[in-house]
């Protein structure tokens, strides 16, 4: 499926002071919660939510995450995350995400993480067919 015809969610807001280090630039770490920011807010655009998805007995829990900083964030820039599903398989996904400077518009970060569907008990299981659907548009 070509980017364009992609599902993509957007997520802004600005870098808080406790996710940089003493040189006030972002933390290579906080960006993975920046992810996390992006797939949350991808659930709940989508019409579902994680809170939702655990009550149902299931976990999406992350099997590999991979990011390339370009450019680093400062505190207070305001960023926007941006986050897609890149692959979908029966029983696991990967979602892609771009991190840049909202007002102009240039990308800092890009990354994927990758995901298994698991139940309660640990099991690994097919992925619901409401989010199947979600890689179709």
């Amino acid at each position: 499926m070509a980017p364009q015809d992609r599902f993509v969610a957007e997520t802004a807001f600005h870098v808080r002071y406790a996710e940089t280090d003493a040189m006030a630039i972002v933390h290579h770490a906080s960006y993975i919660v920046y992810f996390e920011e992006g797939r949350s807010s991808y659930a709940r655009q989508r019409g579902s939510d994680y809170a939702r998805i655990e009550q149902s007995g299931l976990y999406l829990t992350v099997s590999e995450v991979g990011a390339r900083y370009l450019k680093p964030a400062r505190y207070s820039q305001q960023l926007v995350v941006r986050c897609w599903i890149e692959e979908m398989k029966s029983r696991a996904l990967t979602f892609g995400y771009e991190i840049a400077d909202q007002l102009t518009g240039e990308v800092l970060v890009t990354g994927f993480s990758k995901h298994i569907c698991i139940t309660h008990a640990g099991q690994v299981t097919k992925l619901p067919d409401e989010w199947r659907a979600w890689a179709g548009t």
